[in-house]
């Protein structure tokens, strides 16, 4: 079965670079996960005043306020089904902040899970660690082989509440990705950004990728969300 990014792709996936087609192709039925480990060279916020909304994102793994350079991180790509029946893909960042001004260091997780939406025709991206924010993915496969996505629109989902941000409420995230041949190590780079309102978060730098064998229900627990969303 092809995987969610294939899916979304179509013939377009063909024309990532053959190590950005193994990088999303992980798939249940693949069995294999991607875990990569590297280096962010650079994160960084926006104003003084984004200082709160990237706090309260960090009480759910999805944005947080520190920032600096050099800065290790993991991703971890597992495959597995939902417990709606969906065949889903984490993607689990963590990062290992420094001490900075007498603070203790910290990790901290940027916690995503995916899955193709037949309805939407597009691939959702569940935001945080109780997928309460949903927003769909534009795939782009570029002339060098690299890809580029981008949100478009976000939902908030928890309990009965349901409802569509409106764009100045929140922010689009263009992300891109390659794989450079000559030092074997994918790149990449993101930046949030609000249309009256600027930046608001990024990061960039490069790591490496090993692909370990993922059989049945092999994705770590710590990766899977707290809680499973089946409003899309």
């Amino acid at each position: 079965m092809a995987s969610i990014f294939e899916i979304a792709l179509g013939e377009d996936f063909q024309r990532l670079h053959p190590m950005m087609q193994k990088r999303f192709g992980v798939d249940v039925e693949a069995g294999y996960a991607c875990v990569g480990t590297g280096v962010f060279s650079e994160v960084r916020r926006g104003a003084w005043w984004t200082v709160p909304f990237l706090r309260f994102g960090a009480f759910r793994n999805i944005l947080f306020p520190d920032h600096g350079n050099n800065i290790p991180f993991t991703v971890e790509n597992y495959p597995y089904i939902d417990g709606f029946g969906r065949p889903t893909v984490t993607f689990v960042r963590t990062l290992d902040m420094p001490a900075v001004r007498g603070s203790r260091a910290k990790k901290r997780r940027f916690d995503a899970t995916m899955v193709h939406s037949k309805e939407r025709g597009a691939v959702v991206d569940y935001l945080g660690t109780h997928q309460h924010l949903a927003t769909d993915l534009v795939l782009e496969v570029l002339d060098d082989g690299s890809l580029h996505l981008q949100t478009t629109g976000q939902r908030f989902y928890e309990g009965p509440v349901a409802f569509t941000f409106p764009p100045i409420g929140t922010g689009t995230a263009d992300l891109y990705e390659s794989y450079d041949e000559d030092r074997g190590v994918y790149t990449v780079q993101m930046q949030v950004r609000n249309r009256w309102f600027g930046f608001l978060f990024g990061y960039k730098g490069e790591f490496s990728c090993e692909f370990p064998a993922a059989v049945g229900d092999a994705v770590p627990a710590h990766l899977k969300p707290v809680w499973e969303e089946i409003r899309e």
